[in-house]
């Protein structure tokens, strides 16, 4: 396809399309994480709408970069407007003010049911004092990812009255955040807020060579899973772990689905794809020993060969 057939095609799908999301991949299968973001947003929103690879031909890729005089992929149109890519379409979204550019009625976000621990409300209310009528926001974002800072209300926003706080949340975390606790923590690590989500999807979760020794020190049920192979094993390995090889395989899908499992390679790499792929069978307390059994000789055992 000639630049030129690029941007009348764009032009025509623009204008005879009432919504259009240029994007890699399809509405079925997006190929890549922006794209599969905005098409959440959108599947949440509209019954229909049309998609376009850009990834089936380099001048299409090209041309609607041109044509829209922005420089990513996905790219939303709505009646022939240009709408922006996947930050804006998620801000928008959080606001309400997408659902009315697409022609939605946006109910009031319900307010979530939110905890606040005592030590969490002690620590916001110190904070909130340097802050006059700003209230603290709680922002979930699709991943899961956490945000907690200082804002003036907005519209959309629904307004969670806790431990004698004001929290504010907006209409996308308030789909997130339903039974989650805010916690104020300290430790040897220092001190922060720790917000427990039971929404959140399974993941794995990265463990230090020194939290792996509080663990195992404490007899908690933690199975240790040494993903190298035999020849490695046997230049260095930690006393509680076992091979993960036919037999340790057959033991990990026999565990029970909430046990506890920890994957160790050399440095972290392999052994955090056997994680991933430990969840995928339905595993939902997995970890992988950040920087493997180096780590391990170094922090913890120094009695383990290094190699």
């Amino acid at each position: 396809m000639s630049p030129d057939q690029a941007r009348a095609q764009i032009q025509q799908l623009v204008t005879t399309n009432p919504v259009v999301l240029f994007m890699k991949g399809n509405r079925q299968a997006p190929q890549c994480g922006f794209s599969a973001q905005v098409v959440q947003i959108l599947d949440g929103i509209v019954p229909s709408y049309e998609t376009v690879d850009v990834l089936s031909d380099p001048a299409l890729r090209d041309g609607i970069k041109e044509f829209s005089s922005w420089p990513t992929i996905p790219q939303l149109y709505v009646r022939g407007e240009f709408v922006g890519g996947c930050d804006i379409v998620r801000e928008m979204h959080a606001s309400g003010e997408l659902q009315k550019k697409l022609g939605v009625d946006v109910a009031p976000a319900a307010p979530p049911r939110i905890a606040v621990t005592a030590a969490a409300a002690a620590e916001i209310a110190k904070a909130a004092a340097d802050t006059p009528g700003e209230h603290l926001r709680l922002e979930v974002s699709p991943q899961f990812e956490n945000d907690l800072y200082f804002d003036t209300k907005k519209d959309g926003d629904a307004v969670v009255e806790v431990a004698g706080l004001t929290l504010l949340v907006d209409r996308a975390t308030a789909t997130r955040a339903s039974g989650a606790t805010i916690d104020f923590v300290s430790g040897l690590k220092g001190a922060g807020f720790k917000i427990d989500n039971p929404n959140e999807p399974p993941r794995v979760r990265p463990l230090s060579a020194k939290d792996l020794a509080r663990m195992l020190d404490a007899s908690e049920p933690v199975e240790l899973f040494d993903v190298r192979p035999e020849v490695e094993r046997a230049r260095a390995k930690i006393a509680r772990a076992r091979p993960l090889d036919a037999e340790g395989v057959a033991r990990l899908e026999g565990l029970p689905k909430d046990t506890p499992v920890v994957f160790h390679c050399h440095h972290g790499v392999r052994s955090r794809a056997a994680a991933q792929e430990a969840l995928r069978i339905g595993l939902t307390r997995v970890y992988n020993l950040e920087g493997g059994i180096a780590a391990w000789s170094a922090e913890v055992d120094p009695s383990v060969p290094q190699y």
